[in-house]
């Protein structure tokens, strides 16, 4: 049990340096040695758990959507609002979730890392059928078009509040974002009901640190 607690406190202290070293550097300028460094582990415990540069920017790819936050709803339009404000939220200051956006931008190379992009429509789409089915959103409502469109303004909000602003106003663009889209595809009566203020990530991120471990991440 020992050996298996440090080799996941090993895995994750190597894949934090890598992110780390992708967020700051890039994929193509981070190097091995520079994570090992970073790590403070040797390099035979790191190709233990990942087998090359690729395979640790795989690996910081798939940390991108965690469950932790993702806490059930009445509404499951709120759900989906949520995991965006609380990713506005998070980005600017989880170098795990900064380097995923650098490497998913990082056109040449996503032919072998991919992209943290997919997962993220996948999520949307998921959340936005689950809405469609309960009368949440308008007949007209295709949930995979729609989970395109809003990835586009979404990575396009990303780009923006990263030149302008350093990331600082991340989460009021968000909100207007979401303040825009939903219009568009809410019921009338929902729509009222749903909470987009910029705030709204940094409260359910304090909401879910306070409940139980069996209750985050079960969205019903």
């Amino acid at each position: 049990m020992a050996r298996q607690e440090r080799g996941v406190r090993t895995r994750r202290a190597v894949l934090a340096a890598a992110a780390a070293v992708f967020a700051e550097r890039g994929y193509a300028a981070a190097t091995i040695a520079e994570i090992l460094k970073r790590a403070r582990v040797t390099k035979g415990a790191l190709y233990f758990h990942f087998d090359s540069k690729a395979d640790l920017a795989r690996g910081v790819l798939e940390e991108q959507l965690s469950p932790e936050y993702l806490l059930p709803r009445e509404l499951k339009l709120q759900e989906w609002v949520d995991a965006g404000m609380v990713l506005a939220r998070r980005l600017p200051r989880e170098p795990l979730l900064l380097a995923g956006v650098r490497i998913s931008a990082d056109l040449p190379g996503n032919e072998v890392l991919g992209s943290a992009w997919p997962a993220w429509a996948r999520l949307t789409s998921g959340v936005l059928t689950d809405a469609k089915e309960r009368g949440e959103v308008l007949p007209h409502v295709v949930p995979e078009e729609t989970a395109q469109v809003f990835l586009g303004a979404w990575i396009g909000v990303q780009f923006v509040s990263q030149t302008a602003a350093g990331w600082t106003d991340l989460a009021d663009r968000t909100s207007a974002l979401y303040g825009h889209l939903l219009p568009a595809i809410a019921a009338p009566d929902v729509l009222p009901r749903l909470d987009t203020a910029p705030d709204r990530g940094a409260r359910v991120i304090a909401e879910a640190r306070q409940r139980p471990a069996a209750l985050v991440g079960a969205t019903g």
